[in-house]
């Protein structure tokens, strides 16, 4: 889905207007639902602070608003594709169903994407079992990863910083 799909998705979920939008984002008055309405058509592309502008606005993470174009079945087949490719995600059948899956032995890539989804299955299941509301849940999904809390994430120090803290460790004992 393009950018300016997505823009008129979020304005219409919030309940604004063209011009309401346009003027919450910076623009004058003057023009403001006419740039909304260029950027919501495709005829402009708002460049990067003007997304974060309007992800602001419409309290959404900057990345819900610039997800791969998927307008067309060929276009989401070729995500898809990639996803297999970059991923590991594969297509298999289970009872009948079409199902995709991500084969973690791919690499870490794979195993990163698993533990996403695995994120995501939990707030589905939240939602399902009537522990989260709608609401809820899409602002989980508007907002990710910001507000995923299921996901630990662990950096690793330098291999210099962590003999040295090590060392230190051993001399304090």
């Amino acid at each position: 889905m393009a950018i300016g799909e997505r823009i008129h998705f979020f304005r219409k979920m919030r309940g604004l207007k063209l011009k309401q939008l346009g003027q919450a984002v910076g623009f004058p008055e003057s023009n403001a639902d006419v740039r909304m309405a260029q950027y919501e058509s495709g005829s402009r592309t708002p460049k990067a602070d003007i997304t974060g502008r309007l992800a602001r606005v419409l309290d959404v993470s900057p990345q819900a608003l610039t997800v791969p174009d998927i307008d067309s079945y060929t276009g989401l087949m070729h995500t898809l594709f990639t996803l297999e490719d970059v991923y590991g995600l594969k297509v298999t059948e289970i009872d009948g169903q079409i199902v995709l899956h991500v084969d973690v032995r791919y690499g870490k890539d794979a195993a990163e994407l698993h533990q996403m989804l695995c994120s995501w299955r939990e707030q589905a299941a939240k939602l399902e079992a009537g522990k989260i509301t709608k609401e809820d849940y899409d602002r989980w999904r508007y907002h990710y990863p910001e507000l995923d809390t299921t996901q630990v994430r662990v950096k690793v120090l330098p291999q210099g910083l962590s003999e040295m803290m090590m060392d230190n460790l051993h001399n304090d004992e």
